[in-house]
């Protein structure tokens, strides 16, 4: 039986999510044979051309990497195969074709930011925390074919704290990630591990991309709705909301921290924004307030709600856009 630190291994991933798995297995002396990532591309206001957090990770180690276009191209499958794997690894990549995913003997596995089958796909922190989960975790699993859904391998389960923001949750998971995917590799190649299906039958929690639409905030919904929103979307995308002023002109802002005061009260002005223009700023809701602490006005730096305030001096002109 191999020890799990001879294996080799192919990483496959692109965000920093992934780049903080991968110096772990690399500073943990587990083989890592080569390392797949996504083309450079242009990013940001100036389109300058970005690299990946997981190319400089392979970058700063040496180690052998692929930025394919195309997974499918007969030239890279032709490489891959030649290095001879043991294992792939994918975590936060793009969907593997089965003549990728079918190379490797031991299996190609993910780890996913959630307790699989809930949270299948690409915002599985963000779609949590929206809709007021208290507990979420990371699975590990054999890819298959669709995504998401392949057999079971190991899970660690984590609490979700009742005013925790995405950024928050994300390096929690990174750490605890870390040490998932040690004990998975170790599980697989020892054969302490047998694989789960998922259980199917019943409709599960998904996870779907984040747009646009799903930043901008209602407020007509209840003000826990909005304060799950505003922390699901912190620090990126950010939620956003809109002012306009008496000249029909919108201004447009990210709430990245908020907190709800849950309360019964008089006020007949709903959906007003109370102010003293020094220390607070609140959206008065049906079923209590909505305190804005952190915000950023289009095109300006990420302001506490104190320092917004002396420097963007609110006006009681300017209504909310609903």
């Amino acid at each position: 039986m191999k020890d799990p630190k001879d294996i080799r291994i192919i990483f496959f991933g692109t965000p920093d999510f992934a780049a903080h798995h991968l110096e772990h297995l690399i500073q943990q002396r587990y083989h890592v044979a080569a390392v797949v990532t996504s083309p450079d591309r242009p990013s940001g206001r100036g389109k300058r051309i970005q690299a990946s957090a997981v190319k400089a990770i392979a970058e700063k180690y040496q180690l052998k990497l692929f930025q394919p276009e195309k997974l499918r191209d007969i030239n890279f499958l032709t490489e891959l195969t030649a290095i001879g794997a043991d294992l792939f690894i994918v975590i936060a990549f793009r969907m593997l074709p089965r003549e990728v995913w079918q190379i490797p003997p031991t299996g190609t596995i993910n780890i996913h930011a959630s307790l699989l089958p809930d949270y299948r796909g690409a915002a599985p922190i963000q779609r949590a925390i929206m809709n007021g989960e208290t507990k979420t975790g990371l699975t590990s699993f054999l890819i298959n074919e669709a995504i998401d859904s392949g057999h079971l391998l190991l899970k660690k389960e984590l609490t979700i704290g009742p005013d925790e923001d995405a950024g928050s949750l994300h390096n929690r998971m990174v750490e605890a990630g870390k040490y998932l995917l040690e004990d998975t590799i170790n599980g697989l190649v020892l054969r302490q591990i047998h694989p789960v299906a998922q259980q199917y039958g019943k409709q599960y929690k998904t996870a779907p991309k984040i747009f646009r639409e799903d930043c901008r905030i209602n407020w007509l919904r209840s003000g826990e709705v909005i304060h799950n929103q505003v922390r699901a979307l912190s620090p990126y995308p950010g939620a956003f909301f809109e002012l306009k002023d008496t000249h029909d002109q919108f201004k447009e802002f990210k709430l990245l921290k908020g907190s709800f005061e849950a309360t019964s009260h008089q006020l007949s002005e709903l959906y007003h924004i109370l102010t003293d223009n020094h220390r607070y700023l609140k959206v008065v809701l049906p079923d209590g307030f909505f305190n804005i602490l952190r915000l950023q006005a289009s095109g300006r730096k990420v302001l506490s709600v104190d320092e917004f305030l002396r420097g963007y001096p609110f006006s009681d002109s300017w209504q909310l856009v609903l």
